[in-house]
């Protein structure tokens, strides 16, 4: 091969290299989805460390805070909504076939870590712990759960039908909850706060400084039913509209049930000579004076008991022929005594009343006691029926609803 023929076959050679495209050092499709892939991964251990950073933080708060005088013992995180954790997909009832009489179909039921609906289906509850009360959202939002207190207080949750838990409150002392479910009230140290619920967001809240014992216990519409001393009787009135909670209100009331869709309190109040456990109607238009008293039943010091959907009728703990009975009480008397009838056994946990005038509630023995308030005033008492799917020690929390 001579000289010339030598360098036109490199020529040649190198042209086509030149032609053929060159493999990347790193492929970019590759590399962005790596980064993507890391990027994620990097956000998730942020927010566990954010998550255990706060509850280290809170946890520490606590101890610290419990040896400073004079500070709140119970901090409370507001959190909305920044962790939404998907539950599983709703899956057959958990109950087995009930008798006839317990009403299964109008009540959803809270048994343990799951939550059953009155159509039969099932949402488990992993991270919400031990419910101590529950209620239904409006517009078939989900529900708002309460959990039971614990050492760091008390915490809320909102669960949506699609099974998506989602936490707003840590660490309160004391939660209540509107009848609509569309406002809640909490105690935070010295100051006792209300805020609106949008979703799964707590929005637009408002404080106060309250004294040492006071507590929410209840809403009359806008208004915060507070009880100013968990020793002594008195509650009174916070409109958040109006500023401050100012002093004054009903210096006579030991227990409140519950409020009538016109507003009006219903509570225990310490009556008669010789002085009593009594029922009163207590006008919120009037800072809670009393507008009718009645000492026809004999009431327990419990304060067990809630106000039906209508307002018509107070499901009570008390005694009747010397025996501790659930009572059922008509709030519509006049000048005599109220209409009272032995209902079932003694209340142990929340009542759930249905529009249709059904109460439901747990007994001592864990049993879920269904009253029909047509029957009771007939003289039919009820019993409690066992519910299947609870362990020793728990019992099932009825989750009622309000007229739609």
């Amino acid at each position: 091969m001579t000289e010339d023929e030598l360098e036109q076959a490199l020529r040649e050679t190198f042209a086509r290299r030149v032609a053929v495209a060159r493999p990347l050092a790193a492929d970019p499709a590759g590399l962005a989805i790596r980064r993507a892939d890391q990027a994620r991964r990097r956000r998730t251990l942020a927010g566990v460390a954010m998550a255990a950073v706060v509850t280290v933080g809170v946890s520490t708060g606590i101890a610290q805070l419990g040896q400073q005088p004079g500070r709140p013992t119970h901090p409370t995180v507001v959190l909305g909504d920044p962790y939404a954790s998907p539950l599983p997909d709703p899956t057959p009832a958990l109950l087995d076939a009930p008798p006839a009489d317990l009403g299964r179909g109008e009540v959803d039921l809270i048994l343990g870590t799951s939550l059953t609906t009155a159509g039969g289906q099932r949402l488990t509850l992993p991270d919400v712990g031990p419910a101590e009360r529950a209620q239904r959202l409006p517009d078939g939002t989900g529900w708002a759960v309460v959990g039971a207190p614990t050492a760091a207080g008390r915490s809320l949750w909102v669960v949506s039908p699609d099974g998506a838990a989602h936490l707003l409150l840590a660490g309160a002392r004391d939660i209540v909850l509107s009848r609509d479910g569309r406002q809640v009230a909490w105690r935070e140290g010295g100051e006792l706060v209300v805020a609106g619920i949008v979703g799964a967001q707590v929005v637009a809240a408002a404080r106060t400084p309250v004294p040492a014992g006071a507590t929410p216990v209840g809403f009359a519409g806008d208004a915060v039913v507070v009880r100013l001393d968990a020793d002594e009787p008195g509650h009174a009135l916070w409109r958040p509209a109006q500023g401050p909670l100012k002093s004054g209100g009903d210096r006579a009331s030991v227990h409140v049930y519950g409020t009538r869709p016109d507003g009006t309190v219903v509570a225990q109040v310490s009556a008669g000579t010789p002085r009593r456990p009594c029922l009163a109607l207590l006008d919120p238009a009037r800072n809670l004076a009393p507008a009718r008293t009645g000492c026809g039943p004999v009431l327990s010091g419990d304060g067990q008991g809630a106000v039906s959907v209508d307002g018509r009728w107070l499901l009570v703990n008390g005694r009747t022929g010397g025996e501790a009975r659930a009572l059922l009480v008509d709030l519509d008397w006049l000048r005599s005594a109220p209409t009272v009838r032995p209902a079932g056994p003694p209340v142990h946990g929340p009542v759930a009343w249905t529009p249709e005038g059904t109460a439901h509630y747990p007994d001592a023995r864990a049993g879920l006691v269904r009253v029909d308030v047509s029957r009771a005033l007939a003289g039919e008492q009820s019993s409690g029926a066992p519910v299947a799917g609870l362990v020793d020690g728990q019992r099932p929390v009825p989750v009622g609803r309000e007229a739609s």
